[in-house]
């Protein structure tokens, strides 16, 4: 069964959902009004950190005081982040709890009162809904237990790149076949455990396969290229790629399709704007320079369309 149609057969589930969702929205966005900054705390990994790239030019163009805390570690699972809290809790002192700069989780937490805080599992393992468990409810009942107040959402991650070489994990010694199935996988398995803990979610997942998926917008791997990874090659075109790709830096060339380059950012950016301020980005004017007038304005206009159909938060 497609795991997209397994996930959207339960109707009342979602209704129940919907009203919960608008509840916490409102006793969140009241508190946090355009008085005082929004306090925003990931916990995540490199995807966060490509997501979130931008948020701070992008808020302040539009007028959002913005504060942002992190607890990331690259290419950490969920269960990777909750052995770590585990650690500290067991001992304060002991160094496989301290893994951010020196510092717990509980002590990231425990510098200010957070209004959003953000979790995401490992895209490589995103797509098996098994590796998600228990580990996200453990870490939102932990950080719900430091931090009460604040609005636990689940930040969806990407699919890579059409031309990837490899996919994300969809069960135990199995793994997705294409950038496609990825996608299908990956978001089922966000919507399940976000409907287990009864939170919110960023679509930045959505978003990079509206563009992927696109005609017009969307990356077209040339299959006659044939790159040698040496510095005498030139780069191959990579129009309206949202990932790294086929890169050279100084003496170092390389292949990565799974990071955002400066476009997938710019997107990731226009997402999370979209969804914690509850307002369109089209009004926007920055963007990266090496993301054109045209596909800058069909990012903004993605985000926005996509973020409408999951329902941002909304700032009173």
């Amino acid at each position: 069964m497609n795991p997209l149609l397994a996930f959207t057969s339960s109707p009342p589930k979602k209704k129940i959902f919907f009203f919960y969702f608008l509840f916490f929205s409102h006793l969140v966005f009241s508190q946090a009004g355009k008085d005082r900054p929004l306090r925003l705390f990931m916990i995540g990994n490199s995807f966060s950190q490509n997501a979130s790239q931008y948020l701070p030019q992008l808020s302040k163009e539009g007028g959002h005081p913005l504060v942002l805390g992190r607890a990331v570690i690259g290419g950490s699972s969920l269960q990777q982040h909750w052995q770590h809290a585990e650690a500290a809790e067991r001992n304060p002192e002991d160094p496989k709890g301290k893994p951010y700069a020196g510092k717990s989780l509980r002590m990231l937490l425990s510098e200010g009162e957070w209004d959003v805080i953000t979790i995401q599992q490992a895209s490589i393992v995103s797509g098996n809904v098994n590796t998600y468990r228990p580990y996200a409810r453990q870490l939102y009942d932990y950080v719900k237990k430091l931090q009460p107040n604040a609005q636990v959402v689940m930040h969806q991650t990407w699919a890579y790149r059409i031309d990837s070489k490899d996919y994300t994990q969809i069960g135990k010694g199995e793994s997705a076949k294409s950038a496609r199935e990825m996608y299908e996988y990956s978001r089922a398995a966000y919507h399940t455990i976000a409907g287990e803990l009864g939170i919110p979610i960023i679509p930045t997942g959505d978003a990079f396969w509206a563009i992927n998926s696109s005609k017009k917008w969307g990356y077209q791997a040339d299959s006659a290229v044939h790159y040698q990874q040496s510095q005498d090659s030139a780069l191959p075109l990579q129009k309206h790629s949202l990932h790294v790709g086929y890169f050279r830096n100084q003496d170092k060339s390389g292949f990565d399709s799974h990071h955002a380059n400066e476009a997938g950012c710019y997107l990731g950016g226009l997402v999370w704007y979209s969804f914690l301020f509850g307002e369109s980005p089209k009004k926007l004017t920055f963007h990266p320079a090496s993301v054109d007038d045209s596909f800058a304005k069909q990012l903004r206009k993605t985000a926005w369309k996509v973020v409408k159909k999951e329902k941002p938060l909304h700032r009173k």
